[in-house]
C-alpha cells in the first residue's frame, strides 16, 4: 500500500497549511488571551465570517460533500492530510460543514430530508449538533434511556442528553432515543431530526470544559416530532451513529498528528536556542531522546491514519482501526506535548503559550468519542471474537 500523497493531495495539503499560516495563526494570541480570561476559546461570528469567506474563495468548503450537492467529494486519505495540517494551531476551526454529522445524514436521509436538511447543511447555510450521551450513559450509547414513544403520526420524546457541543445555536440536532427498550442497540435505537425551537426541547445549562470548550445539557419533555423527522429507519439508528463516530475518530487521529508535530517543532527550536548549565538543551540526552521518540511516534501515527483512511476509501469496515488510531493518537500527542512543556520549563506552563491549550485539547480527545479504556476493551473484544469464531 502506497502511503505517499499524490500531487493533487500534496497541493491540497500545502493550501491548507498556507491557510493555517495566513488566516488562523494570526488569531492564536487572541484565542489564548480569551481562554486565559475564562471567556472560552471559540471564535466569534465576526472572526468566523472572513474565515468562511476565505474558505469559499480557496475552495476549502464542503470538502467531503458529494459533487451533486456542490462539494469536492474528497477521499478519506485526502481528508487525513487536510486535518493534520489544520490542527497545527490551537485556533478551533474546521472546514464547514462538520464531517461526522454530514456523513450520518448522507447515509440516512430520504428525499425530503435531503432537500430540507442535507443540502442546506452541505452548502453551509445551517449548523447541526448531535445528542447521544446521557447523564447515566456517557461512554455506553447502548445504555441510553431517553425514550421516543409513537403517538398517532408523531413521536413524543422524553429524557436528557449531556455533553452536547453546539446544540444551543444549532439550526437542527440529531437526537438518539430508544424506541424499543427490549431490543436496545440491536434494533431499538432511532435517530430523530429536531429543529431549533421545537416545543419540549430545552437547553438546560451550559457546561464549561477544558480548552475553553463548552458543552450543554438538554432536556426533552413531551417533545413532539412528526414521523417525517425520523432519520433513517425506526430502530436502526445505532449503525449510522457508529459510522459518524468512525469518521470523527479518523479526523481526531489526524488532528493529533498535527498537534504533536507543532509541539515537536517548538521543542526542536527551543532546544537549539536555550542553554542550561553552560550547554544547549539540544545536547542533553533526555531532550534528544524526546525528539527522536516524538518523530518516530508521529510517523507511526500518520501511517496508522493513512492506513485506516485508505481502507475506508476501499469500502472496508475500519471501526477497529479507528479505535486504535484514536487511542494511540491521543496518548501519543499527550506525551509529546507534555515533553515540550517540560523542556520550556515555566514558560511551558504560561497561558500565553499555545502548549498548555494544546495539552487541554488533547486531554479532551482521550474522553470524547469514546474514552481510551472503552476503545481498548472494544479492540480486544473484537480480536478475541475473531480468534474464537
Amino acid at each position: 500500500m502506497d502511503f505517499q500523497l499524490n500531487e493533487e493531495q500534496r497541493m491540497l495539503h500545502d493550501l491548507v497549511e498556507r491557510f493555517v499560516t495566513g488566516e488562523l495563526l494570526p488569531l492564536e494570541s487572541t484565542v489564548l488571551a480569551r481562554e486565559a480570561n475564562g471567556d472560552g476559546s471559540e471564535l466569534t461570528d465576526g472572526e468566523l465570517a472572513p474565515l468562511y469567506a476565505r474558505c469559499r474563495e480557496l475552495g476549502l468548503w464542503g470538502l467531503d460533500v458529494p459533487e451533486e450537492i456542490g462539494g469536492a467529494n474528497l477521499d478519506a486519505v485526502s481528508l487525513v492530510a487536510v486535518n493534520e495540517a489544520l490542527k497545527k494551531t490551537v485556533v478551533p476551526f474546521t472546514f464547514p460543514p462538520d464531517s461526522p454529522n454530514l456523513h450520518m445524514l448522507m447515509a440516512t436521509v430520504n428525499d425530503e430530508q435531503r432537500a430540507r436538511y442535507l443540502a442546506p447543511y452541505a452548502r453551509g447555510e445551517t449548523t447541526s449538533a448531535i445528542a447521544i450521551s446521557e447523564p447515566g450513559a456517557g461512554s455506553d450509547p447502548a445504555g441510553m434511556i431517553t425514550r421516543a414513544v409513537k403517538d398517532g403520526g408523531d413521536w413524543v420524546i422524553n429524557g436528557r442528553k449531556i455533553w452536547v457541543s453546539r446544540i444551543r445555536d444549532a439550526d437542527f440536532s440529531i437526537v438518539m432515543a430508544v424506541t424499543d427498550p427490549n431490543k436496545g442497540s440491536r434494533g431499538g435505537i432511532t435517530a430523530f431530526l429536531i429543529d431549533k425551537g421545537t416545543p419540549g426541547f430545552e437547553v438546560a445549562r451550559q457546561i464549561p470544559m477544558l480548552a475553553g470548550h463548552r458543552t450543554y445539557e438538554v432536556v426533552f419533555e413531551d417533545c413532539r416530532v412528526p414521523q417525517s423527522k425520523v432519520l433513517g429507519e425506526v430502530g436502526q439508528g445505532f449503525a449510522p451513529m457508529q459510522k459518524r463516530l468512525t469518521v470523527r475518530r479518523l479526523q481526531m487521529g489526524a488532528w493529533c498528528v498535527g498537534l504533536a508535530t507543532r509541539a515537536l517543532d517548538m521543542l526542536v527550536e527551543h532546544a537549539t536556542q536555550r542553554s542550561t548549565f553552560g550547554a544547549p538543551l539540544s545536547e542533553r540526552q533526555s531532550i534528544q531522546w524526546w525528539i527522536a521518540d516524538a518523530a518516530t511516534k508521529i510517523h507511526a501515527c500518520r501511517l496508522m491514519a493513512f492506513d485506516a483512511a485508505a481502507k475506508q476509501d476501499q469500502g472496508e469496515d475500519v471501526r477497529t482501526e479507528a479505535s486504535m488510531l484514536k487511542v494511540y493518537g491521543a496518548e501519543m500527542a499527550t506525551e509529546i506535548i507534555d515533553h515540550a512543556m517540560q523542556a520550556f520549563g515555566a514558560m511551558g506552563m504560561a497561558k500565553e503559550m499555545p502548549l498548555q491549550l494544546m495539552a487541554q485539547q488533547v486531554r479532551l480527545m482521550r474522553i470524547y468519542e469514546g474514552p481510551s479504556e472503552v476503545h481498548r476493551w472494544v479492540i480486544a473484544r473484537r480480536l478475541i471474537r475473531d480468534a474464537t469464531g
